[in-house]
């Protein structure tokens, strides 16, 4: 990486931490450009030369976030889309504590970004998220559980659905609650 491109992405790691900051005390459809510049001491020319709108930057934000994501897992999403074809049945079931821990601790400690973006899915284009995650990890699962595949998105929308919607609402009570307590909730709502 040259001297600019570090300069670059420098700039941008700033521009990000400056909004994420900002996001902490203010609703996302207040913020400003000349906010975010103010706070990483960049000039707006700064901010359109990396971002075309505020939404982008929130775009971006998720993106880094979702990287940061991973190593809260023990097992890596390569390892265990590899080991997808190949494990127990009982090691596919997701709604345990090995799984439901690290991602509602996840959400908890990014509850302002996780707001917004719950509340704007076009903007953070969570259907393909969701789309991605269903090719390439629920669906080779639901194969290994013998669910006819004309079915697999009705029933995993029913599932998705129903955790976001507990999910949605902890957010609502700024996850006030603990995160072993909600785990326990969707563990007992989703039963096998």
């Amino acid at each position: 990486m040259t001297k600019s491109e570090s300069r670059y992405f420098n700039t941008a790691r700033r521009m990000d931490e400056a909004f994420l900051s900002i996001l902490e005390k203010k609703d996302f459809e207040y913020i400003t450009v000349k906010e975010i510049c103010e706070k990483a001491e960049v000039n707006r020319s700064t901010f359109y030369l990396h971002y075309e709108t505020v939404a982008d930057l929130l775009s971006e934000c998720v993106a880094e976030m979702n990287r940061q994501f991973e190593p809260y897992f023990q097992v890596s999403l390569s390892e265990f889309k590899q080991k997808i074809a190949t494990a127990s049945l009982e090691q596919l079931y997701l709604v345990t504590p090995e799984y439901l821990i690290p991602y509602l601790t996840y959400i908890s400690e990014h509850r302002n970004v996780f707001k917004v973006v719950l509340a704007n899915p076009d903007i953070m284009q969570t259907d393909q998220t969701y789309a991605h995650l269903f090719c390439e990890i629920f669906n080779p699962i639901l194969d290994r559980y013998g669910i006819p595949e004309k079915e697999r998105d009705y029933i995993l929308s029913f599932y998705m659905e129903g955790m976001m919607g507990i999910i949605r609402r902890w957010l609502s009570l700024d996850c006030k609650d603990s995160v072993e307590e909600i785990a326990r909730m969707i563990m007992h709502v989703v039963r096998r």
